[in-house]
């Protein structure tokens, strides 16, 4: 998607609209770094100040991060990401708490609404999960362990869900890295064949309970924030 210069009235509030379906788009992912300043204002046609107060606009909100000496940022895809995003922060209790409630309604939801589509994706993630566990390779575990939950979370088709989902996605790839013990057997890691069942069997609260278990072991492991 090219810049499109911009008119010559609401200037920020333009730009500001052009940056959000960038990454709304994907075309700016999350995680990358943005374009820097200078090739901002030649591509909109705008001033410094303009492009600035946009991005310290969408830095407030939770979409942006301005590293000073290194860039801008792309934090979140969406301003109800953003949002989630700042509350949580990094107190890792606090993210599995907002995994566990977004993940059990995913399910439940998903046990409904998934279809033939969802299920092979599910089960397609399912296996490069599994079968990255079996080789114990932690750095793909903790990638396809992340893609499986989200896939999850998708198949809801509930898309408010699925945008506060995303916007932690960094925070869950975190506790999917926390939670991986590789001094344990590959068969004794958590599994998610009978999540992927409950849902493949339209069951919801059997696919709720599922979600819900593991993350509740996690939790029950962690002192409380009140200690």
């Amino acid at each position: 998607m090219p810049l499109v210069t911009t008119k010559r009235t609401g200037l920020v509030d333009q730009v500001i609209e052009q940056f959000r379906e960038l990454m709304a788009s994907g075309e700016w992912s999350l995680g990358s770094r943005i374009p820097p300043e200078s090739e901002l204002v030649t591509g909109l046609g705008v001033g410094r100040n303009t492009v600035r107060e946009a991005i310290r606009a969408l830095s407030h909100s939770g979409l942006l991060e301005v590293r000073q000496g290194d860039g801008t940022f792309v934090r979140a895809t969406s301003e109800i990401s953003g949002a989630v995003r700042k509350l949580c922060g990094s107190e890792l209790r606090h993210v599995l708490e907002v995994r566990r409630a977004l993940e059990v309604e995913s399910a439940r939801l998903a046990a409904s609404a998934r279809t033939e589509q969802d299920l092979r994706d599910l089960e397609v993630a399912l296996h490069d999960r599994d079968e990255a566990v079996r080789r114990m390779d932690r750095e793909t575990v903790i990638t396809k362990d992340a893609d499986f939950h989200l896939r999850l979370v998708q198949a809801s088709h509930n898309p408010v869900l699925i945008g506060l989902y995303e916007g932690l996605s960094e925070a869950v790839r975190s506790s999917v890295a926390s939670a991986f013990d590789p001094e344990i057997p590959p068969e004794e890691h958590v599994s998610h064949t009978e999540l992927v069942a409950a849902v493949r069997d339209g069951d919801p609260d059997r696919a709720a309970a599922e979600a819900g278990g593991f993350l509740d072991e996690l939790l029950a492991q962690m002192p409380s924030t009140d200690d």
